[in-house]
């Protein structure tokens, strides 16, 4: 059974009951990023200009970045905490972005759990074996809590440096995660995992709602040590029709997102090629939609009946296009973002590796600037 979430005019903002769920020293008492422009935007106020981050805006396409992660493997630079917490600021020093999002990545909780996988580069994650069938998913191990000292530790560090600005925490949606697992690596079109939800459904819910656990556990740890808000990425859920998506995944992202729920800090979910499941995927318990760059941010207000605040959607492409071009398409997006209550500048995906840092940099100038109140 999954809750519905309440619309914006019912969504409660950060009260003293959330607040002392926190520790004196979280951002959210001690920094007061309560009141930043990023979390006015997610929880629906006013703003004094429109917030703007970028998904992967920590990452290949700053120098500095790819600096100080020379020759460390991905997975022991997210497990590095003054390694992730540099990492996670670099943008924000650079760019002037309204957060930071944590370094890491989808499959750290996996790895926490004693899952073997790793992150091939050129390729992405990769396990030593898929997770394909009941006996397999008999045996994953649970992830401890202690387990997650190390991102407890390194998002410590990295809201010490951040200050005022807040820090969004993040986890892979249970489809997402769960389907790695299942094809042992990345895939193009999900083949087996969707083969498996039909095939062998006590299997695939099952491993979902392990997913869900690990990944829920993942954002609360996030939130413990300081995140301000958080966005749980199903980046593959566009793989899948509303019925599956309905039938098979939705009550497992509400399981991940309903885990957080009682610190009332935002809770986003964002899906490339998403469109036709936006309104489901809502349904499943989030703040705030995040929407990829393939529909406009008014017709995503309208499939959403309207009071929710979104998150995007300015196409990546467009980075690499020269500044008239991209500024008009900005222009757009600004304009289309006016249907919604409030809105969250963004990508409609990940920063390009290949993507010249100056051009965030003017970006972020840019929406500040023309969105000044």
């Amino acid at each position: 059974m999954v809750n519905m979430p309440n619309s914006l005019n019912q969504r409660p903002l950060l009260t003293d009951a959330h607040l002392s769920l926190l520790s004196p020293q979280h951002p959210l008492r001690a920094a007061n990023t309560a009141d930043s422009a990023m979390l006015q935007a997610l929880t629906g106020r006013a703003s004094a200009h429109t917030p703007v981050w970028f998904m992967r805006q920590a990452g290949r396409s700053l120098p500095e970045y790819r600096k100080v992660r020379e020759g460390i493997p991905m997975l022991d630079s997210c497990l590095n905490p003054e390694l992730a917490a540099e990492i996670t600021v670099q943008p924000v020093r650079r760019h002037q972005v309204d957060a930071g999002i944590f370094f890491s990545d989808i499959v750290v909780p996996m790895k926490l759990a004693g899952v073997n996988v790793d992150i091939v580069p050129g390729r992405g994650p990769v396990l030593d074996v898929a997770i394909d069938s009941m006996s397999d998913i008999d045996k994953l191990p649970e992830l401890e809590d202690s387990a997650l000292d190390v991102i407890r530790e390194a998002v410590s560090n990295t809201v010490e440096q951040l200050g005022s600005t807040p820090l969004i925490g993040f986890a892979g949606a249970p489809f997402t995660v769960a389907a790695y697992m299942v094809e042992g690596g990345p895939s193009r079109d999900h083949l087996k995992p969707r083969t498996m939800m039909h095939a062998n459904p006590e299997a695939w819910a099952k491993l979902a709602a392990w997913a869900a656990r690990t990944s829920g556990q993942f954002l609360r740890a996030q939130i413990e040590a300081g995140a301000s808000a958080v966005q749980l990425f199903d980046s593959w859920a566009g793989s899948l029709g509303e019925a599956d998506y309905r039938r098979f995944v939705q009550e497992h992202s509400a399981t991940a997102l309903s885990m957080v729920e009682e610190f009332g800090v935002p809770r986003i979910h964002f899906g490339t090629g998403t469109a036709e499941l936006l309104p489901a995927m809502h349904e499943a318990g989030a703040d705030v939609m995040g929407v990829d760059y393939r529909l406009s941010l008014s017709e995503a207000n309208r499939r959403l009946g309207g009071g929710i605040p979104l998150q995007g959607n300015i196409d990546p492409a467009l980075l690499a296009s020269g500044s008239e071009a991209l500024f008009a398409h900005v222009d757009q997006v600004l304009e289309s973002a006016q249907a919604a209550p409030t809105h969250i500048a963004n990508l409609g995906h990940g920063v390009p590796p290949s993507t010249d840092p100056q051009v965030l940099t003017d970006l972020v100038s840019y929406i500040h600037t023309n969105t000044k109140k």
